[in-house]
């Protein structure tokens, strides 16, 4: 695992090596355990090619020195990630007559370009993002995994192509200094997160999940060779063989390959069932204790750390808690959004990171529960959206003049079926599916925002059109698994755990266990009410009862009581004299939000946590923007 960055240009900047000396040092968090980085001549001996490497020595400490290079084929590679048949394939490799120097999966990429080509990335099974220049061909291949597990940003520069795992190591890039992309920030606020492949910079763009690219001839060419199979319509039938058991065989094979390592792991435990379930499976293939750690909260109205204890109890793990405060997790935000480059989306993110940290004190790697439950059906919206259809039977107007204004009259603990109506009504999936877990509804865009802030764009109903004869649920799989997953989860999970020198593996979003699920009927993710079915069934036996038999809870961090906690330092940082963005709302719809949420009349935190974020954005990077030391969110008041 590692930071990567570089650039192909037909110009060389002034000190060049010193550049990206700075490029990696911004990312250095990524790779404490080695630099390096290679000058190379650009096409046609003009201008300059330069690739360099941070790396966290997971998989053969010695012998994975990046940049690795092939001299005789004029091959140069820097690379983030892992890849788990990476044997298998060395196997494979030497049977048609590679040779290899070392036993590191870096050699296998470089080694399977040589033999693939391009197509090398159709074998891969794991995370992934590299640059390799091919100095024969004089073309600079880019490429990242499936789902958008390891990331890779991509900014043209006078006829040149930056890159790098993390937005902070293009700004070091001598003259490259973008500014706000305001369409994108309209998403945001949308979204809570924004999606890709745009950013908050303008002229900063993430290379999709997927995707492979050649820039050659001072153009960028880009591929998609994978898709989620939830885009595409299931073929009728019944499911064959034993689904159950043969999910069981699949989820456990994922585990157990993401297993291979020469440091010490462990496993994130929440106590839901995709982080249990990852655990049980792990305790089968190792031969000491796991290692586990979990995070909870000093109020026990929102702490699982009872559930995640029972969990290491009952497989004897090694297990570490954390106990979280609010001040803490405040006091965090500042550094945090300079770790992602972007606001910090969900509250859960500064717990994760947290957690990381700690974890990193006695392992290098981590197995997560990420990613089950867009790919099993997890969320209360998975079971509502299947009812789509039948409510808009129901006459628009009784459903806006009755059903609606009386379900949200209803207290905050009917949160989930006050979302679910309002919801259900939008027709639209491209503003029905971001309002699920979203931050601002697209109908309540004028009565918040000021009118010189121009309204969110339209979104492009391919986005959303993933095939006519597919049904509710697998529509909305389709856009969690495209959009929500790589651009929010899985960009938070990468982000926290490296901030802290931790990689973090996903077995649910194995290529072959979301090809299996994604065959079979519905029923067998969502059935009834209960979601994650399957998983549900192919654990009965092996974790507690009372572990299988939760509702989805999520990480649910206690933001509202946080910022009535810290309330005038909430007020200030939003609507005080330094605010950057006070200027982007009414100040009357504003004012009304804050006073609705701190004097407990209703509850914004979602909508407040996003305004709250992207104001810490703007005070890290917005040109033109006072950069204080931190918000005055962490500054606490006296009395």
């Amino acid at each position: 695992m590692c930071g990567i960055a570089g650039w192909v240009a037909p110009f060389r900047p002034s000190a060049e090596e010193q550049v990206i000396r700075r490029m990696i040092a911004a990312i250095a968090h990524r790779g404490p355990d080695g630099r390096g980085h290679v000058l190379l001549d650009g096409p046609d001996r003009r201008g300059r090619v330069v690739l360099g490497s941070c790396r966290l020595a997971v998989i053969d400490p010695v012998g994975g020195q990046q940049p690795m290079r092939d001299e005789a084929s004029r091959l140069a590679l820097v690379y983030n990630g892992e890849l788990y048949n990476f044997r298998e394939l060395r196997a494979e490799l030497e049977s048609l007559g590679r040779r290899f120097d070392g036993r590191s999966d870096t050699e296998v990429v470089l080694r399977a370009y040589q033999e693939w080509g391009m197509a090398c990335v159709e074998r891969f099974r794991g995370m992934f993002a590299f640059a390799l220049w091919d100095g024969a061909r004089e073309r600079l291949v880019l490429a990242r995994d499936p789902f958008g597990e390891k990331p890779l940003f991509l900014a043209l520069r006078e006829g040149g192509l930056l890159f790098a795992s993390e937005i902070k190591a293009l700004l070091e890039f001598p003259g490259f200094s973008p500014t706000p992309d305001y369409t994108a920030m309209r998403e945001y606020l949308v979204y809570r997160y924004v999606p890709g492949p745009a950013t908050l910079f303008t002229g900063v763009h993430k290379l999709p999940p997927g995707t492979i690219g050649v820039w050659e001839e001072g153009r960028l060419v880009a591929r998609r060779y994978y898709e989620p199979p939830d885009g595409h319509a299931r073929a009728p039938g019944r499911a064959g063989g034993e689904p159950v058991s043969e999910f069981l065989a699949r989820l456990d094979e994922a585990v157990r390959v993401r297993l291979v390592s020469d440091v010490p792991f462990g496993a994130f435990l929440s106590g839901g069932v995709d982080s249990s379930a990852v655990v049980a499976l792990m305790a089968r293939h190792v031969s000491g204790p796991v290692k586990t750690f979990s995070a909870g909260f000093e109020d026990q109205r929102y702490s699982e750390l009872a559930f995640a204890r029972l969990v290491a109890d009952t497989f004897r793990t090694d297990h570490q808690e954390l106990v979280v405060g609010p001040d803490r997790v405040l006091d965090e935000l500042p550094g945090l959004v300079r770790f992602r480059d972007a606001p910090v989306s969900e509250p859960a993110d500064a717990v994760v990171h947290l957690l990381a940290r700690e974890a990193r004190r006695s392992v290098t790697v981590v197995l997560t529960g990420e990613g089950g439950d867009e790919v099993l059906g997890g969320y209360p919206k998975h079971v509502y959206e299947r009812y789509v259809r039948a409510y808009h039977v129901v006459p628009a107007a009784l459903r806006s003049r009755l059903i609606e204004p009386l379900v949200q009259r209803l207290p905050y603990r009917f949160r989930r079926a006050k979302t679910a109506v309002a919801t259900l009504g939008l027709t639209d999936p491209a503003d029905r599916y971001p309002r699920w877990f979203g931050a601002l509804a697209r109908d309540e865009w004028a009565r918040f925002v000021a009118p010189s802030f121009p309204g969110p764009r339209e979104a492009s109903p391919s986005a959303f059109d993933v095939g006519p004869g597919n049904t509710p649920l697998r529509r909305l799989l389709a856009f969690d698994q495209a959009s929500w997953l790589p651009d929010n989860l899985l960009e938070r999970g990468d982000r926290m755990t490296m901030a802290a020198s931790l990689e973090a593996r996903v077995p649910f979003l194995d290529t072959g266990l979301v090809r299996f699920v994604s065959s079979l009927p519905d029923r067998y993710r969502v059935r009834g009410h209960q979601t994650k079915w399957i998983l549900r069934q192919a654990m009965a036996g092996l974790l507690p009862g009372a572990i299988l038999r939760r509702r989805k809870v999520g990480f649910r961090v206690p933001v509202n009581e946080w910022f009535r906690r810290r309330r005038e330092d909430l007020h200030d940082c939003l609507v005080g004299s330094h605010s950057v963005t006070r200027a982007y709302y009414r100040p009357d719809a504003l004012q009304a939000v804050l006073d609705e949420h701190l004097r407990g009349r209703q509850n914004h935190e979602k909508l407040l946590w996003t305004l709250l974020n992207l104001e810490l954005w703007h005070r890290a990077y917005a040109a033109g923007a006072p950069r204080p030391a931190a918000c005055p969110v962490p500054e606490r008041r006296a009395g």
